[in-house]
């Protein structure tokens, strides 16, 4: 009888791990930039509002991130000029555009009003968690 026991409870531990790694997201560096936001390499000439991001080749896949929307928290500072530029909020945007190496300085590009809701844009670029919904 302990064996059925045991075996449920290493079940419900492994669950529970799987959540909350889809939950913590994963961490990388945001930067942003400013309009236009189009055209896009997405969606051409076609608006998509201003809460987007353009995708590095870290996520962007070969095209196949266009349209995926991302959950962005910062996390902190990258250099000593804005020490504190957290928010506290998040940000969901979807992905219009690749911002292509070297050009690209951070794990997501996002549009600058983006940006603003998690980060005090004078920071540039920012230490971030994402997860895709």
């Amino acid at each position: 009888m302990a064996m059925p026991k045991a075996t449920s409870i290493v079940l419900a531990v492994v669950l529970v791990l799987a959540m909350v790694s889809q939950v913590a997201g994963t961490t990388g560096f945001a930067t942003f930039y400013t309009p236009s936001y189009i055209p896009s390499a997405c969606y051409g000439n076609q608006d998509k509002g201003s809460m987007i991001a353009a995708a590095s080749e870290v996520l962007w896949n070969g095209g196949k991130a266009c349209g995926d929307r991302f959950v962005v928290k910062c996390k902190g500072a990258t250099n000593d000029g804005v020490p504190h530029p957290c928010t506290g909020k998040s940000v969901t945007v979807q992905i219009v555009d690749l911002c292509p190496s070297p050009a690209c300085q951070g794990t997501i590009d996002l549009s600058q009003e983006a940006f603003a809701i998690i980060a005090n844009r004078d920071a540039g670029k920012i230490k971030v968690e994402y997860h895709r919904i």
